[in-house]
């Protein structure tokens, strides 16, 4: 396991790879609740990696690793509502960006809500200038250079 430093250093929480169908049930229930499951399955799916973060066993936040040579993309980071603003996400993105660096990656970047933007920029992304807008939500594509 990576060493990071948590603010859940108190709680029972492990972070592994996660099954496809409990990524896609956590993206739903918190991104798109009144969409099908289909809606927030995305091309690549089935080749990434897909990290959990699990609270006495139980997932409360997902993430998806699409890694090609030394990039990477994360998308469809979701936590469920309960839990957010405890730490949980904050913790998984922090594993997430010392794992990319155990793979060798250099650069990640991910598809940001613009009122999350500021959450991704406390962890050193940068907004690039490319934006764009799905289901009337704007989005913003972030980037980190990594330091391996």
């Amino acid at each position: 396991m990576l060493s990071i430093n948590s603010v859940l250093e108190n709680k029972p929480i492990e972070i592994t790879e996660v099954g496809l169908d409990k990524v896609l049930e956590i993206r739903r229930e918190v991104m798109w609740p009144d969409k099908p499951i289909s809606f927030v399955e995305v091309s690549g799916d089935s080749e990434a990696v897909h990290l959990g973060l699990f609270e006495n066993g139980t997932v409360v936040s997902v993430i998806s690793l699409f890694i090609e040579n030394e990039r990477a993309q994360f998308r469809k980071f979701a936590t469920l509502t309960s839990f957010q603003r405890k730490g949980y996400g904050t913790t998984l993105l922090q594993y997430v960006f010392e794992y990319l660096k155990s793979k060798q990656i250099k650069r990640v970047t991910c598809n940001a809500r613009v009122e999350k933007a500021d959450f991704y920029a406390s962890f050193g992304m940068k907004r690039t200038p490319n934006t764009f807008e799905k289901e009337q939500v704007a989005y913003v594509v972030m980037e980190k250079i990594l330091k391996t």
